[in-house]
């Protein structure tokens, strides 16, 4: 298959935001595969009522076929059509926070999208972007894409067209080049299918301020790390059962005080004959001596940090990072978003430094204290 990269001319004036090709539109109409710009990262599109073209994304990706996928729509009522439940939880998160970053998993309706995008689940998990570009692709093609992230599967996902040519090209019809996203995280995950309302996949939208506009009066509870359900049997949500955001080389993230994350990375890197890399924040790339040292932005900038995080992960790949060393951010990671995705990328390889030159394996590494929280 060749896969063909166009770029999405986005015009500002009115009544139509964006120039797309009609292109686009029509392949995912007869089944194809497009990957396009949001947001967060590019998605891997297919018509979420085509069930053989879903199965595409899982083939493409080589992704297990029980991991969900998220319907992507461009307005409101159109989750009507995917749920019979009238939650007004529903509605209030959607007023509030779409279009944007925010997925919300409800009771799947009777006439809804087949198994092959809810993993067989009787839920599904639904999104209204804000890029444009995803925005009129989704208009265009009939109101519903089914897409997960454009990258392989257990790969960091893609926040750049060009991240999805090195995972893709030759795998799906089109990509569409919309420049970099500005999140650079996938969405945050929110349960509203029990009684109970939970954080399934920590994003740029937090806790707090779901519970905030949900207003509930007990704010939020703490439940046993997301991080568990990567040896549950089922996946609960889109990224929760298995490894992703892996860079090539092996990763470790690095928590404790300036000086002794410093003095044992060091240490470290100098101590081996791989190609060894850090991940760093702008405060303190100076201070490290590795082969590769990239900076993700100040240690108090959380939009920042994520937007780059994943950039970086495939930079220490291009440049043969074998032995990778990564700083926690937990300044800049207000909503557990960051440290979800650390973990994951690290394979839970965290340590804590301490005085002296000494470590100890980190105890709760899956994704700090707010992964997996319940409102």
């Amino acid at each position: 298959m060749q896969t063909r990269v166009t770029k999405a001319e986005i015009v500002r004036s009115l009544p139509e935001p964006v120039v797309l090709p009609q292109e686009a539109a029509e392949i995912i109409r007869r089944g194809g595969l497009v990957a396009f710009p949001t947001e967060t990262v590019y998605g891997l599109g297919a018509d979420a009522f085509n069930e053989e073209a879903c199965a595409k994304i899982y083939e493409a990706k080589g992704r297990p076929s029980d991991n969900p996928l998220i319907v992507h729509i461009a307005e409101y009522e159109s989750i009507l059509r995917l749920t019979d439940d009238r939650n007004p939880r529903m509605k209030a998160l959607a007023e509030s926070f779409w279009p944007g970053p925010l997925t919300m998993i409800v009771k799947r309706g009777r006439n809804s999208v087949p198994d092959a995008v809810t993993g067989g689940r009787d839920t599904v998990a639904v999104r209204w972007p804000s890029h444009p570009v995803a925005q009129a692709l989704i208009r265009v093609a009939g109101g519903y894409i089914a897409a997960p992230s454009a990258n392989r599967s257990g790969r960091p996902s893609p926040t750049k067209a060009s991240h999805v040519i090195e995972d893709l090209d030759g795998r799906i019809d089109m990509i569409i080049d919309g420049g970099d996203t500005q999140v650079g995280l996938e969405s945050t995950i929110v349960d509203l299918s029990e009684e109970e309302v939970r954080i399934l996949r920590p994003g740029m939208i937090g806790a707090e301020e779901i519970a905030r506009v949900l207003a509930a009066p007990e704010g939020v509870s703490q439940l046993p790390s997301a991080a568990a359900a990567e040896e549950a049997e089922e996946a609960l949500a889109p990224g929760m059962k298995y490894t992703h955001y892996a860079p090539k080389g092996e990763m470790t993230l690095v928590s404790g005080d300036k000086e002794h994350v410093i003095s044992y990375i060091n240490r470290s890197a100098s101590g081996t004959d791989k190609i060894t890399g850090v991940i760093s924040s702008e405060e303190n790339a100076a201070l490290y001596k590795a082969d590769v040292i990239i900076s993700c932005g100040s240690r108090t900038d959380g939009a920042a940090v994520a937007q780059r995080l994943y950039a970086a992960l495939r930079e220490m790949d291009a440049r043969g990072a074998e032995l990778i060393f990564c700083e926690d951010f937990s300044e800049a990671d207000k909503t557990g978003a960051i440290a979800n995705r650390l973990h994951k990328a690290s394979g839970g390889r965290h340590v804590f430094a301490e005085a002296d030159g000494r470590v100890r394996a980190k105890q709760n590494p899956g994704g700090g204290q707010r992964d997996g929280t319940a409102i």
